[in-house]
């Protein structure tokens, strides 16, 4: 699977790509994950890739000839099943989302910055919009490298025990149940009867109520989801 991300600050994105789960799967040829500075796509002296809005108001505009040559040069070299853009208004990221990107082969990322990008990059290439919360971040790198991990992880291979991804949280909409390791009793505080029992159809249905239970505390509107 390979990621192409436009980025106009491509050093952000550096660290995130470069260690833990990111890094092996890249090294084991499971995904590829390749930043483009956006700045190479400028035509100008500046190699400036903002303007000022029309209409007036504050901010500046990333400006459509650096974003579209460079999506256009991506898709003279492959074929893409997302073109999508990180936007605070986009759709929020969830768990399930996560899941049908990771069975897609090619995707563009777009990063904003500024106030925004031209709409019409938006109207004409872009396929969806993700929105990791109800919040501005200064650019779309972080929500970027949030949603690669998020999907990444999932792909077959990535991770070394592949049924761990089945049971994070939000797979079934639920909260994960809780987990414990050695010691059994540290300073009085045990781990429950029914973990060290070995009687793993009571442990699953036990780990399956703490889930609901947690759930129900937590985030009851994840229960409320098939309603």
């Amino acid at each position: 699977m390979r990621f192409d991300i436009i980025s106009v600050l491509p050093g952000l994105l550096e660290s995130p790509f470069a260690h833990s789960i990111l890094q092996r799967a890249q090294k084991k040829g499971i995904s590829e994950i390749v930043v483009h500075n956006l700045r190479d796509y400028a035509t100008n002296k500046q190699k400036s890739v903002d303007d000022y809005p029309y209409g007036g108001g504050s901010g500046m505009v990333m400006t459509i000839p650096p974003f579209a040559a460079c999506i256009e040069k991506l898709k003279s070299e492959r074929e893409y099943d997302e073109i999508i853009f990180m936007s605070p208004d986009g759709e929020t990221l969830n768990q399930a989302i996560a899941n049908q990107l990771s069975i897609k082969k090619n995707i563009i990322i777009l990063c904003g910055h500024y106030k925004g990008i031209d709409q019409r990059i938006r109207d004409i290439y872009v396929t969806r919009e993700i929105s990791i919360g109800d919040y501005v971040l200064s650019g779309g790198e972080l929500p970027a490298a949030v949603l690669v991990d998020a999907v990444v992880r999932l792909i077959p291979g990535v991770l070394s025990d592949e049924t761990s991804a089945l049971s994070d949280s939000f797979q079934d909409d639920l909260l994960d149940a809780p987990v414990y390791t050695r010691p059994a009793d540290w300073n009085g505080h045990k781990v429950p009867d029914i973990l060290l029992g070995g009687n793993t159809p009571e442990i699953e249905k036990w780990r399956h109520e703490q889930a609901i239970e947690r759930t129900k505390a937590r985030r009851p509107d994840l229960l409320n989801r098939g309603e």
